[in-house]
């Protein structure tokens, strides 16, 4: 069943968060910080399939090595709550090949965010699943959040936009200091941006499942927006999922199943209540002829009632 999952996040120092970290993380590797002083190693974490860095055509092919790109980014925040970096994670298509999957996450970096001026860090994931576990393929990207300059140097993330009074001049406050308001330099933080990205990943998608003439679609909607009456299910992440597929019960895994029983059940309902409507008119107008009118009334006043009354909330046996 296609799958439709993208989340972003803020790699941030605030959060105990390091960016050598997480990019060696998610691309398997060991890395040394420059910043910290410390190693992260994850070259025995399994389920990476590739990796690489994507540069806009300014950046510095020294980046293209994965170390020196994120202790540049440590070094050049100062801040000990700094905002280091953008992480994605976007699940790939069972109903797609590894490679048709690769292909269509590379052009989307590319497209959406590269040729924006970000310096992109991609990683490839398949975890190894057990006997009759579900395929989890995926794949990271951390973006930069500092532009770059043409020189190839980095930008500050906001300028400042001094008030000024009707002669031209700056205000200042009771303290004596100059009033401004922090502008972005990019629009990387909008809440647009964000909606733009997840609805162009589900139409690259979607073009692909046509292509392939595949009947299966994802929307990057939630229920709500799609106007379906449904309840989502929660992402369980791959700990929960290997735990899973070795039979081991999870909070996350028991609450999905729940969830799923759920919405089977409501779609039943209103199937059932549809298919009680459509017959409903069917007798109607069978029975609504003119020396008949009071019983077809009857007739169709005692159904509605009947199936209108409810005897109890019901609930759904969670699935073994």
């Amino acid at each position: 069943m296609a799958l439709y999952h993208f989340s972003i996040a803020q790699i941030k120092r605030s959060a105990g968060q390091s960016a050598i970290t997480s990019a060696a993380y998610r691309a398997g590797e060991r890395l040394y910080s420059s910043y910290y002083g410390e190693v992260s190693d994850y070259t025995k974490k399994g389920g990476v399939i590739a990796s690489e860095i994507m540069l806009p055509p300014h950046a510095p092919e020294i980046y293209l090595d994965r170390a020196t790109l994120w202790n540049a980014v440590e070094n050049c925040e100062k801040h000990p709550k700094a905002q280091l970096a953008y992480s994605f994670d976007i699940a790939m298509q069972n109903e797609l090949t590894l490679e048709e999957n690769m292909e269509l996450a590379r052009k989307f970096v590319q497209e959406q965010f590269v040729a924006k001026g970000m310096i992109a860090d991609l990683a490839f994931h398949s975890p190894e699943k057990e006997d009759g576990g579900i395929p989890n393929p995926h794949f990271h990207v951390m973006t930069t959040m500092r532009p770059l300059n043409p020189d190839g140097t980095w930008e500050q993330k906001q300028r400042r936009e001094y008030l000024l009074d009707e002669d031209g001049n700056r205000i200042r406050d009771k303290n004596g200091d100059y009033m401004f308001n922090a502008v972005h330099t990019t629009d990387w933080h909008e809440p647009e941006t964000l909606e733009h990205w997840r609805e162009q990943w589900a139409a690259a998608v979607n073009t692909k499942f046509e292509e392939k003439g595949l009947d299966v679609r994802i929307d990057h909607r939630s229920y709500v927006r799609q106007g379906l009456d449904l309840i989502p299910t929660v992402h369980e992440g791959a700990n929960v999922r290997q735990m899973e597929a070795k039979g081991i019960r999870t909070e996350k895994g028991e609450l999905n199943r729940w969830i799923k029983a759920t919405n089977r059940l409501m779609q039943d309902v209103r199937k059932k209540i549809k298919a009680l409507f459509v017959w409903m008119a069917e007798v109607k107008e069978e029975l609504s002829k003119p020396q008949t009118p009071n019983l077809a009334d009857l007739l169709i006043a005692l159904i509605t009632t009947s199936a209108t009354q409810g005897h109890g909330a019901i609930k759904p046996e969670p699935e073994t």
